[in-house]
C-alpha cells in the first residue's frame, strides 16, 4: 500500500496507470485475532500455529461452503447446466443458519464477496514458496468422468483425483505470471520447503495435487462469484524476522504488479437492450470454457482469457441471445465486446401455452369450419 501510493504521487507511469484503471482492495489481514496471537509469542519455536486459527477455532481458508462436490454431484446426475449453473452457485441454506459453524470473518468475506464484483485475487501465505491454483478439492475417484487420453509428455501425474478446473489454462497463466516475476519461486533446484518440489521446476501447482483439501476460498470464490482467485505462498517462513521483511518485499515486488495488471487480459464490455439500458445478471458464455460469468449490476463484464479467438455469446431472461466473435491479443489490455439484446417474445408464448395447458395450440386450418369446442377454445384464448 506505501509502495503504489508513493509511487503514485511520485509520478511512475506504470503504478499510475495500474491505479488509475483498476479497483484494488487490500485486506491486510484476514485474522487480525490469530495475528495478534501470534505476534505477541514471537516468531520463534513456530509459535506463528498461535495464528493459524481463528479465536473461535476455525481455520478460515477452509471455512467456506464445498461447492464443487455439489458441483460433481450435480454433473453426475446430468443435471448441468440446464438445471445446476456452473457458475454462480448458491450457497446453501444451512450453511447460512445462525448457529452454522462458519467464523464470523469468513461471513464477512463471503458477503464482501457478493458485494464487489471481483474479477482477479490471490490471498497471501507463508510456509511453502509457491503459486497454488483451484480446485483445491479432490475429485471423488468414483464420480471422476472419463477424460480424453492425455498426451504422454502432459506435465500432470495419472491422478484420478485431480480434477481441472474449465479455466485450467488461465489459471496456470496466472499462476505463472507470479511465479515467474518472483527473484527466487521457481528455483526448484533446491527442492521445496519441507518436502521434494511438487511444482516441476515451475513454481506453480494445482491444489488438489499437492495439499486437498475441500471449502476453500478459491474454490468458493470460482464457483460463487466471477472471481478467478489463487493461493500464493511467499515463502517458507510463515513468519519472518523484521530483519527479513525487506528482502521478502524485494522478492514478491514485482510479482504483486505484474499479478495485478493481468486483470486488463482478456475481454470486457456492456450488454444493455436496444433503448440503451444496462442488464444486469446476463449470462456471458465463452465457446470452449464451460464456466460462465455474470453481468454487474451496471451490465458490465470483465472475463479474463488467454491470447485467442472467442465465440462469445450474451443470454438474459427475456432477451433474444447475441453471439460475436471476440479476440484476445497477447499485449495487456482487455478487448472491448459490447452486446445489444433485443426483446424476446418468449415469455409471452409461454403465457399462451400455460392457458392452454402447455398442450400444442392446433392450428386452424382456413376454409374449413370450426368446431364449437375449438370456437370456444379460440374465445378463450383470445
Amino acid at each position: 500500500m506505501q509502495f503504489l501510493c508513493k509511487e503514485y504521487q511520485d509520478g511512475n507511469p506504470r503504478v499510475r496507470s495500474l491505479v488509475t484503471e483498476t479497483r484494488i482492495h487490500l485486506v491486510p489481514s484476514l485474522n487480525p485475532d490469530g495475528y495478534e496471537l501470534a505476534r505477541e509469542a514471537g516468531s520463534e519455536l513456530g509459535n506463528w500455529a498461535l495464528g493459524h486459527w481463528t479465536e473461535e477455532g476455525y481455520d478460515l481458508f477452509e471455512n467456506f461452503p464445498d461447492l464443487a462436490s455439489a458441483l460433481w454431484a450435480a454433473e453426475e446426475r446430468k443435471l448441468v447446466p440446464h438445471k445446476f449453473p456452473n457458475n454462480h452457485i448458491s450457497i446453501p441454506e444451512h450453511y447460512l443458519a445462525e448457529d452454522a459453524a462458519v467464523a464470523v470473518e469468513t461471513r464477512a468475506v463471503m458477503a464482501w464477496m457478493d458485494k464487489n464484483p471481483f474479477v482477479l485475487g490471490a490471498n497471501l501465505q507463508g510456509g511453502e514458496k509457491l503459486v497454488s491454483y483451484p480446485f483445491d478439492t479432490a475429485r471423488p475417484v468414483s464420480e471422476t468422468p472419463a477424460a480424453a487420453p492425455r498426451p504422454p509428455d502432459d506435465y500432470e501425474d495419472d491422478n484420478p483425483e485431480l480434477q481441472e478446473t474449465p479455466d485450467h489454462a488461465i489459471f496456470r497463466w496466472l499462476a505463472i505470471s507470479y511465479a515467474s516475476a518472483h527473484l527466487t519461486m521457481t528455483e526448484t533446484f533446491r527442492g521445496g520447503c519441507h518436502t521434494q518440489d511438487m511444482t516441476n521446476a515451475m513454481g506453480i501447482v494445482q491444489g488438489a495435487k499437492w495439499h486437498p483439501r475441500a471449502s476453500s476460498m478459491n474454490d468458493f470464490s470460482y464457483l460463487h462469484t466471477n472471481c478467478l482467485e489463487l493461493s500464493v505462498f511467499l515463502g517458507c517462513d510463515k513468519f519472518p524476522h523484521e530483519s527479513e521483511l525487506q528482502q521478502e518485499w524485494e522478492n514478491n515486488k514485482e510479482s504483486l504488479l505484474t499479478f495485478m495488471e493481468q486483470v486488463h487480459r482478456g475481454i470486457k464490455g456492456l450488454v444493455t437492450d436496444q433503448q440503451g439500458e444496462p442488464i444486469a445478471n446476463a449470462t456471458i458464455i465463452v465457446g470452449g470454457i464451460n464456466h460462465n460469468i455474470k453481468t454487474a449490476a451496471g451490465g458490465d463484464y470483465w472475463r479474463i482469457l488467454n491470447p485467442g479467438e472467442y465465440r462469445v455469446s450474451a443470454r438474459a431472461e427475456g432477451y433474444n441471445p447475441s453471439v460475436k466473435t471476440c479476440s484476445v491479443f497477447y499485449d495487456i489490455g482487455a478487448t472491448q465486446c459490447n452486446f445489444v439484446l433485443s426483446r424476446s417474445n418468449w415469455k409471452r408464448i409461454r403465457e399462451i401455452m400455460a392457458m392452454n395447458g402447455n398442450r400444442p395450440i392446433r392450428r386452424i386450418v382456413p376454409g374449413r369450419p370450426m368446431t364449437p369446442r375449438e370456437r370456444m377454445r379460440l374465445r378463450m384464448r383470445l
